[in-house]
């Protein structure tokens, strides 16, 4: 039997960074995820990869873990582009009207993972079980009991579900769930580009969904998510990879040369999902399993590593008032606050998706004024990139 503090159930980017940010806390610790954590990175970029932002690479540096990262799969992004298909509008950020070095880094997924991982296993106060299933769970007055498949134990205070978009977690806690169809598909790949991508994340709004184009720490791979309607998306999947990057080098507009696919075409379904209760007495949700969003920002796994991060900070107060951690009443502040933030960006997203969606010539209009102008204004334009970067 095991007995903690606290319970996260998934050990991906955001569980493993709740575990890490707890590393100073005097609670114990136990992650369990159904699959194993860690692997090796493949020769290839891996296909999942997030931009993770300056505000979210400064606390993972406080933590330990950006060290931890193979340096050789870590690529920097310096400017953004952002343009509307057909149009005149066109905005862009440097890191050097910032002052800074960079915007942020695009990572793959699996690297990130695997960093935490190494920083997790060794602390004192964490224990990890990967590959283990959840058979039930049994909830007591101040105490939660996870039964294993293995016939063990996991006794703890507080349970938290950082299990993803279909989190059992979430539906165990029984949390009201508000979802929306974008009736987007995101193809994701690895392409190479003629031009060097010169540490230039692009996104380009087609009339059928956006595209972005992600460096990577090679000068000429990128990592594509090219967000379209269903129909176009399976027209796209359905052509050759040489049609295919013809097609892509028509949407960018030739912005980076030639481009010939290097990987295999994964593809999802987008939907919006938002929890309307993130927590009850024992039981708190983050990440994915409270909210997800359209990613034409990328901003995703940023939102899930601030809850990770704002839950610990939320938890250690407590811990210093000698507080009840795991009572809902006591951990209310976090919840509102988070909520509010993913409510936000979700309705950002969803103004971005409406705003740029079809070729009707007003919207267009509107869209080429609006990001002009933008542009050309540094008060609006530092807003946005300090957005951009998480501050």
């Amino acid at each position: 039997m095991y007995q903690a503090d606290v319970a996260i159930v998934g050990a991906g980017i955001v569980g493993l960074a709740l575990a890490r940010a707890l590393k100073d806390t005097p609670l114990s610790v136990v992650v369990l995820d159904s699959s194993p954590i860690t692997k090796p990175l493949s020769e290839q970029p891996e296909l999942r990869v997030s931009a993770i932002n300056a505000a979210n690479q400064a606390v993972l540096q406080d933590l330990g873990v950006w060290s931890e990262l193979d340096s050789e799969r870590l690529s920097c992004y310096r400017q953004m582009q952002v343009w509307d298909q057909d149009s005149f509008g066109r905005i862009e950020f440097s890191s050097e009207e910032m002052g800074t070095s960079e915007l942020g880094h695009i990572i793959e997924n699996q690297s990130l993972v695997n960093a935490l991982y190494s920083q997790v296993s060794a602390q004192q106060n964490v224990q990890v079980l990967a590959a283990t299933q959840i058979s039930k769970v049994l909830s007591g007055q101040a105490e939660t009991m996870l039964m294993l498949d293995n016939d063990d134990v996991v006794s703890c205070r507080l349970l938290v579900g950082a299990d993803g978009a279909n989190s059992a977690i979430r539906k165990y806690g029984k949390f009201p769930l508000t979802f929306k169809d974008y009736e987007h598909t995101a193809i994701v790949a690895t392409i190479h580009t003629e031009q060097p991508h010169a540490h230039i994340a692009r996104q380009v709004f087609t009339p059928d969904g956006p595209l972005a184009l992600l460096p990577l720490s090679d000068p000429h791979l990128c990592s594509i998510v090219w967000s379209q309607n269903r129909e176009r998306a399976d027209a796209l999947l359905g052509l050759s990879n040489n049609d295919f990057a013809n097609a892509l080098r028509v949407a960018i507009d030739g912005d980076v040369g030639g481009i010939t696919v290097q990987s295999a075409r994964m593809h999802f379904p987008l939907t919006m999902r938002y929890a309307r209760q993130w927590l009850s007495d024992g039981l708190v949700i983050i990440g994915d399993a409270a909210h997800t969003i359209h990613p034409l920002a990328g901003q995703g796994a940023n939102l899930g590593l601030q809850d990770a991060f704002a839950l610990a900070e939320c938890l250690s107060d407590l811990c210093a008032a000698q507080t009840a951690f795991y009572e809902a009443r006591h951990l209310r502040p976090f919840e509102r606050a988070r909520k509010a933030e993913a409510m936000k960006m979700i309705a950002a997203m969803e103004g971005f998706k409406q705003l740029f969606a079809g070729n009707n010539r007003l919207k267009k209009l509107i869209r080429g004024v609006g990001m002009c102008t933008a542009d050309a204004i540094p008060g609006v334009k530092q807003r946005f990139i300090t957005q951009a970067m998480g501050w």
